[in-house]
């Protein structure tokens, strides 16, 4: 059940504890992705696990803005501090488990964000009234993990799947002449920079040409495959607070 198309009574006869709650960014992937794209993709696998999901689940709106202070010099790019990130996302899950939804499934699509989440889902399961864990989806999918970047092959191939139309297939080419092989610039395991733009021309890490409609459906499907397993250990966990020792 989605939250913001269902009304007040529908959910008040939603018999389930269990809620998903998609975050993601507003930022710049390169010139052929939209700056949603983290919002769109973790909206569609946490849409895409509710529906394959045996049980009924809650799922709530997304949240477009997140930690991006790494993409500011990219026009259109938008952030919050971590702070104010996990105040906001600690504060909606309180709003759910006040009305019974305690167990939640954060979706992720943005790498920025990782690091708050585990912080603030561990706090919300020991000092709140609810249970919370994090699920980012780009972890989830296997060998192709390996591959993520930014702008690059799995976040193409995704939104090629499930969104071709936001993908300006025209600047492909564009996009892979002004993108960093990888993440950063590393030496002695530190990596010296911390904005995207100190390395990347144009925003994109990875090539996004790697990554096509085929590889975005299985990507998907094994991102909902993860999530479902997830929510269904979620669903029958024991979350009782252990004793002092």
């Amino acid at each position: 059940m989605h939250l913001t198309e269902a009304t007040w009574t529908d959910v008040d006869a939603c018999d389930t504890d269990l809620a998903v709650l998609p975050v993601g960014s507003t930022e710049q992937h390169g010139p052929h992705a939209p700056l949603g794209t983290d919002t769109v993709t973790a909206a569609a696998v946490a849409d895409a696990a509710a529906d394959a999901y045996d049980d009924e689940v809650v799922v709530a709106p997304a949240i477009p803005v997140g930690i991006a202070e790494e993409h500011r010099q990219f026009t259109g790019t938008l952030w919050v501090s971590p702070e104010t990130f996990r105040s906001y996302v600690r504060e909606t899950v309180q709003s759910l488990a006040s009305h019974g939804f305690d167990r939640v499934v954060v979706v992720n699509g943005h790498g920025g964000n990782v690091d708050a989440l585990r912080e603030v889902t561990g706090t919300i399961t020991r000092h709140d009234d609810a249970y919370a864990v994090a699920f980012t989806w780009f972890e989830a999918v296997g060998e192709h993990a390996a591959d993520m970047g930014h702008g690059g092959p799995l976040e193409t191939a995704l939104l090629r799947h499930i969104a071709p139309e936001t993908v300006h297939e025209d600047r492909i080419e564009e996009a892979r002449a002004g993108a960093a092989d990888r993440w950063g610039d590393w030496k002695s395991h530190v990596n010296l920079a911390h904005d995207s733009a100190e390395f990347s021309e144009n925003g994109v890490v990875g090539d996004p040409a790697d990554g096509d409609a085929e590889r975005g459906e299985t990507l998907l499907t094994l991102a909902c495959e993860s999530l479902v397993a997830l929510l269904e250990a979620v669903a029958t966990r024991d979350v009782t607070r252990p004793d002092h020792r």
